[in-house]
């Protein structure tokens, strides 16, 4: 099994890539993260560094950005980007991935919280619109 680092901005992609990594077959050593998207950004040096030597899966959202692509030419800037560095972007948000898989989503929340968007990526917020869910579902499952 490929030992890798994996590098992300919050909690919710650590656990994406966490279920991204295991899917693939390889073994996440390193935890990297979790302090924002400048955190990440303000590291790529760093991260292309290790990804010399091993691995490296870094996962942040697209969020404002026109495209994946424009992210990350302006976060490499001049550099090149190894082999080794696996830059993933969620557009717009890693909860639009998490939003367009109505199959999990509905195992994980219930069939009764609502209907899931057709377009997550179109949505202006979807983070709010994942918890919105959640708290629906909580509200449901509640003891009075």
């Amino acid at each position: 099994m490929t030992w890798i680092v994996l590098a992300t901005e919050d909690e919710l992609s650590e656990q994406v890539g966490l279920c991204l990594a295991e899917e693939a077959g390889l073994e996440v050593g390193q935890r990297l993260g979790k302090r924002g998207n400048g955190y990440l950004r303000g590291r790529i040096t760093n991260f292309c560094e290790m990804a010399r030597q091993r691995p490296v899966l870094l996962i942040t959202d697209l969020d404002r950005t026109s495209c994946a692509s424009a992210l990350i030419s302006d976060w490499m800037g001049t550099r090149s980007r190894p082999d080794g560095l696996i830059f993933r972007v969620a557009v717009r948000e890693v909860e639009s991935w998490l939003l367009a898989d109505h199959e999990g989503m509905t195992e994980l929340l219930g069939a009764k919280v609502g209907k899931l968007p057709n377009a997550p990526d179109e949505l202006p917020d979807p983070k709010q619109k994942l918890l919105a869910l959640a708290q629906r579902r909580r509200a449901m499952y509640a003891t009075p």
